[in-house]
């Protein structure tokens, strides 16, 4: 009680209003709505940040997947062949940010076997090298990256194209280069037999269906290349990826090189996660103001009760501006404190979603994701405090806003006429 004595009185009367201390029947009903709208606020704050984090984790789990087997950053010479990739590698690793790279080599080609058919990616990778580049190696279910040797004609390619083409490791695939050959009857494509060596799963979808891994050796031949494509870069920071693409292509600026990083490889993909991200928070968002405004209709109430007390108040002497900071005080302490619960509850739920949903689902008997659908099994989560910060900041101004009015009507209350019926 003594900490609420030394409070300017405008706080004082606006924490009193809020406590509502009377207790008859329209007090209480005031009481009630209020209470009302600090859930609703609490509730919508909880929501997006636990919606975000989701999304967050979404992303998270996806880039991550992807970039197990895509480049940070791709080297290639604008002829289609890097001769001196050996010289460009060396020139690359002079930046501190880079932590590996390998060659490779790449081409479209279909795969056969008896009468099942399908279009892939074929990769040729040097499996001594391939490990400072991407986590392939780690993925294997059967066999090993170590089996890609140069002559062996061995072949590693995704569970999934390997259920599609009915093979195992062992099993004879056909591979069909495009680029044909010219015979007396005329241009042909041209075929080689590979024998299947390993079977990888990178967890998305796309690789395991269309990604296909030879010796680099292999692959020049086959593709009748005589250099590598391009040269592969892996970086300490995936992140730092575009500015250090930047940095690598002014430090290749006498080679006739592209340098694209993974954000512009999938460029499309991450542009529309950004904007069901941008959306869903606009989304999510809406439900915050209308419970913020609900405090409107809260406020209004209580200055129609309060008219008396409003013109105690000001026969006493406070002004029309004090009498509006009592009213912005109660309305504006009512967001706050539902966006604190709300931010706590989100934060609390988002940082143990993985212990929530598994006993959400263990009580209910069903699952959320089931992984022959989505590929994974658990709900992912990753808190970016950022974004609870951005919707605890939004949740506030929007409370805020809804004050200002029943405040300011507050403020035009007439002493006079609010006695009269006293």
């Amino acid at each position: 009680m003594r900490f609420f004595s030394n409070l300017p009185f405008e706080w004082y009367v606006g924490l009193r209003y809020l406590r509502s201390g009377k207790r008859s029947g329209r007090n209480r009903f005031i009481s009630f709505i209020s209470m009302i709208s600090m859930a609703g606020i609490a509730l919508g704050v909880a929501a997006l940040i636990i919606v975000m984090s989701v999304m967050n984790g979404f992303q998270k789990e996806v880039r991550d997947r992807m970039l197990s087997v895509l480049p940070h950053i791709e080297i290639q010479d604008v002829y289609g062949a890097l001769p001196n990739w050996k010289e460009t590698a060396e020139t690359v690793k002079q930046n501190k940010d880079v932590a590996g790279t390998a060659p490779y080599v790449m081409g479209q080609a279909m795969l056969t076997r008896e009468d099942f058919m399908r279009g892939v990616i074929v990769r040729g990778v040097d499996p001594a090298l391939e490990g400072n580049v991407s986590d392939v190696g780690r993925q294997f279910k059967y066999g090993s990256i170590t089996s890609l040797q140069p002559d062996t004609f061995n072949i590693a390619i995704g569970k999934e194209l390997a259920r599609l083409l009915r093979v195992g490791v062992g099993d004879k695939v056909t591979v069909v280069i495009p680029q044909g050959q010219v015979t007396p009857a005329g241009i042909l494509p041209r075929l080689k037999q590979f024998t299947v060596s390993g079977i990888f799963e990178a967890g998305h979808f796309e690789f395991d269906t269309t990604l296909a891994f030879i010796s680099i050796d292999d692959a020049m031949r086959i593709f009748q290349a005589d250099a590598p494509t391009g040269l592969r870069v892996k970086l300490h920071n995936m992140q730092e990826a575009p500015a250090v693409a930047k940095d690598l292509s002014l430090l290749l600026l006498d080679q006739e090189v592209v340098v694209r990083d993974w954000s512009k490889q999938n460029k499309n993909w991450f542009a529309a996660v950004q904007t069901e991200k941008k959306m869903m928070f606009i989304i999510l968002m809406l439900i915050i103001a209308v419970a913020a405004f609900n405090l409107v209709s809260t406020l209004v109430m209580t200055v129609t009760e309060k008219q008396a007390d409003i013109a105690i108040l000001r026969t006493l002497g406070a002004t029309p501006r004090s009498i509006m900071k009592i009213f912005m005080v109660q309305g504006a302490l009512a967001g706050i404190l539902g966006t604190l619960i709300g931010v706590s509850f989100g934060i609390l739920v988002s940082l143990n979603i993985d212990v929530i949903v598994p006993f959400i689902e263990r009580l209910f008997g069903f699952q959320f994701l089931p992984k022959n659908i989505y590929l994974i099994s658990t709900l992912p989560s990753d808190l970016q405090w950022m974004d609870v910060l951005k919707i605890g900041i939004s949740s506030i101004v929007l409370s805020f806003l809804a004050t200002l009015y029943p405040s300011w009507s507050a403020a035009k209350v007439n002493p006079a006429e609010a006695l009269r019926y006293e």
